[in-house]
Protein backbone atom coordinates (compact mmCIF):
# COMPACT_ATOMS: atom_id res chain seq x y z
CA UNK A 1 0.00 0.00 0.00
CA UNK A 2 3.10 2.42 1.17
CA UNK A 3 4.57 2.18 -2.56
CA UNK A 4 1.20 2.49 -4.37
CA UNK A 5 0.62 5.82 -2.25
CA UNK A 6 4.62 6.75 -3.38
CA UNK A 7 4.12 5.95 -7.34
CA UNK A 8 0.64 7.81 -7.13
CA UNK A 9 2.01 10.97 -4.95
CA UNK A 10 5.65 10.77 -7.95
CA UNK A 11 2.97 10.86 -10.84
CA UNK A 12 0.95 14.08 -8.92
CA UNK A 13 3.87 15.61 -8.81
CA UNK A 14 4.88 15.27 -12.25
CA UNK A 15 1.27 15.93 -13.13
CA UNK A 16 1.52 18.98 -10.91
CA UNK A 17 4.88 20.04 -12.83
CA UNK A 18 3.38 19.38 -16.32
CA UNK A 19 0.31 21.58 -15.60
CA UNK A 20 2.53 24.22 -14.15
CA UNK A 21 5.00 24.37 -17.62
CA UNK A 22 1.75 24.62 -20.00
CA UNK A 23 0.72 27.92 -17.63
CA UNK A 24 4.73 29.21 -18.49
CA UNK A 25 4.82 29.26 -15.03
CA UNK A 26 8.70 28.24 -13.39
CA UNK A 27 8.15 26.63 -10.40
CA UNK A 28 9.99 23.59 -8.34
CA UNK A 29 7.20 20.65 -7.20
CA UNK A 30 7.46 18.57 -3.79
CA UNK A 31 5.92 16.56 -1.84
CA UNK A 32 4.92 17.49 2.07
CA UNK A 33 2.51 17.33 4.66
CA UNK A 34 0.32 20.47 5.98
CA UNK A 35 -1.44 19.02 9.33
CA UNK A 36 -2.82 15.51 8.39
CA UNK A 37 -2.86 15.89 4.34
CA UNK A 38 -0.35 14.87 2.01
CA UNK A 39 0.96 18.34 0.05
CA UNK A 40 2.66 19.09 -3.08
CA UNK A 41 4.71 21.97 -1.85
CA UNK A 42 5.19 24.36 -4.91
CA UNK A 43 7.90 26.93 -4.99
CA UNK A 44 7.89 29.74 -7.46
CA UNK A 45 8.36 33.46 -8.49
CA UNK A 46 5.16 33.47 -9.67
CA UNK A 47 3.30 33.22 -6.24
CA UNK A 48 0.73 35.93 -6.74
CA UNK A 49 -0.40 34.63 -9.95
CA UNK A 50 -0.93 31.18 -8.43
CA UNK A 51 -2.44 32.33 -5.02
CA UNK A 52 -4.41 35.33 -5.72
CA UNK A 53 -6.43 37.98 -4.16
CA UNK A 54 -7.31 35.91 -0.58
CA UNK A 55 -6.12 32.89 -1.91
CA UNK A 56 -9.09 32.74 -4.58
CA UNK A 57 -6.98 30.87 -7.55
CA UNK A 58 -5.24 28.56 -5.49
CA UNK A 59 -8.27 27.45 -4.06
CA UNK A 60 -9.16 27.07 -7.94
CA UNK A 61 -5.31 25.66 -8.67
CA UNK A 62 -6.02 22.91 -5.42
CA UNK A 63 -9.43 21.82 -7.11
CA UNK A 64 -8.40 21.71 -10.72
CA UNK A 65 -5.22 20.03 -10.34
CA UNK A 66 -6.91 17.38 -7.91
CA UNK A 67 -9.03 16.41 -10.70
CA UNK A 68 -6.43 16.51 -13.45
CA UNK A 69 -4.15 14.22 -10.56
CA UNK A 70 -7.22 12.04 -10.29
CA UNK A 71 -7.27 11.46 -14.05
CA UNK A 72 -4.07 10.68 -14.55
CA UNK A 73 -3.96 8.36 -11.60
CA UNK A 74 -7.19 6.69 -11.68
CA UNK A 75 -7.42 7.43 -7.96
CA UNK A 76 -10.92 9.08 -6.94
CA UNK A 77 -11.16 11.51 -4.14
CA UNK A 78 -7.61 12.69 -4.74
CA UNK A 79 -6.84 14.09 -0.99
CA UNK A 80 -3.90 16.03 -2.18
CA UNK A 81 -3.00 19.82 -0.86
CA UNK A 82 -1.97 22.49 -3.22
CA UNK A 83 0.31 24.79 -1.73
CA UNK A 84 2.21 27.59 -3.09
CA UNK A 85 5.44 29.21 -1.20
CA UNK A 86 4.07 28.11 2.10
CA UNK A 87 0.43 30.19 1.75
CA UNK A 88 -1.55 27.08 2.50
CA UNK A 89 0.60 26.56 5.78
CA UNK A 90 0.34 29.49 7.28
CA UNK A 91 -3.32 29.93 7.01
CA UNK A 92 -3.51 26.62 8.66
CA UNK A 93 -1.39 27.72 11.32
CA UNK A 94 -3.55 31.21 11.54
CA UNK A 95 -7.07 29.15 11.21
CA UNK A 96 -5.91 26.69 14.26
CA UNK A 97 -4.40 30.30 16.72
CA UNK A 98 -8.33 31.90 15.88
CA UNK A 99 -9.82 28.56 16.77
CA UNK A 100 -7.89 28.55 19.79
CA UNK A 101 -8.30 32.02 20.27
CA UNK A 102 -12.69 31.80 20.43
CA UNK A 103 -12.17 28.86 22.20
CA UNK A 104 -10.88 30.50 24.84
CA UNK A 105 -13.76 33.38 24.71
CA UNK A 106 -16.10 30.82 24.64
CA UNK A 107 -14.60 29.82 28.09
CA UNK A 108 -14.21 32.78 29.88
CA UNK A 109 -18.00 34.24 28.31
CA UNK A 110 -19.68 31.15 28.64
CA UNK A 111 -21.31 32.12 25.24
CA UNK A 112 -21.25 30.64 21.47
CA UNK A 113 -18.55 32.63 19.07
CA UNK A 114 -19.28 32.63 15.27
CA UNK A 115 -16.56 33.05 12.95
CA UNK A 116 -16.53 34.53 10.11
CA UNK A 117 -17.99 32.32 6.41
CA UNK A 118 -15.25 30.14 5.46
CA UNK A 119 -14.27 27.30 3.36
CA UNK A 120 -15.09 23.89 3.87
CA UNK A 121 -11.74 22.90 3.91
CA UNK A 122 -10.74 26.06 6.37
CA UNK A 123 -14.02 25.20 8.71
CA UNK A 124 -12.69 21.35 8.67
CA UNK A 125 -9.45 22.74 10.07
CA UNK A 126 -11.50 24.86 12.93
CA UNK A 127 -13.41 21.38 13.54
CA UNK A 128 -10.22 19.52 13.69
CA UNK A 129 -8.29 22.03 16.08
CA UNK A 130 -10.75 21.95 18.50
CA UNK A 131 -11.84 18.33 19.27
CA UNK A 132 -8.83 18.21 21.55
CA UNK A 133 -11.11 20.62 24.16
CA UNK A 134 -13.35 18.49 26.07
CA UNK A 135 -16.06 21.56 27.08
CA UNK A 136 -16.37 23.16 23.63
CA UNK A 137 -18.50 22.22 20.94
CA UNK A 138 -18.56 23.13 17.23
CA UNK A 139 -20.97 23.34 14.66
CA UNK A 140 -21.45 24.57 11.04
CA UNK A 141 -24.21 26.56 10.39
CA UNK A 142 -25.25 28.30 7.24
CA UNK A 143 -25.56 27.79 3.77
CA UNK A 144 -22.63 28.13 0.72
CA UNK A 145 -20.52 30.95 1.03
CA UNK A 146 -22.09 32.12 4.19
CA UNK A 147 -21.49 29.18 5.69
CA UNK A 148 -19.27 29.70 9.07
CA UNK A 149 -18.28 27.44 12.23
CA UNK A 150 -20.06 28.42 15.51
CA UNK A 151 -17.70 27.52 18.86
CA UNK A 152 -20.17 26.71 21.98
CA UNK A 153 -19.42 25.79 25.25
CA UNK A 154 -20.73 22.01 25.95
CA UNK A 155 -22.95 21.61 28.46
CA UNK A 156 -22.45 18.80 30.69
Amino acid sequence: MENTQATTNNKAIECAREFLAAMNVNARVEEGVIGDSTALLIRTDDAGLLIGEEGANLQALNYILRRVIERKTGTPESQLMIDVNDYQRRRFDDLKDKARMGAQRVRYFKKEVILEPMSAFERRIIHMALQEYPDIATESQGQGPTRRVVIKPLTI
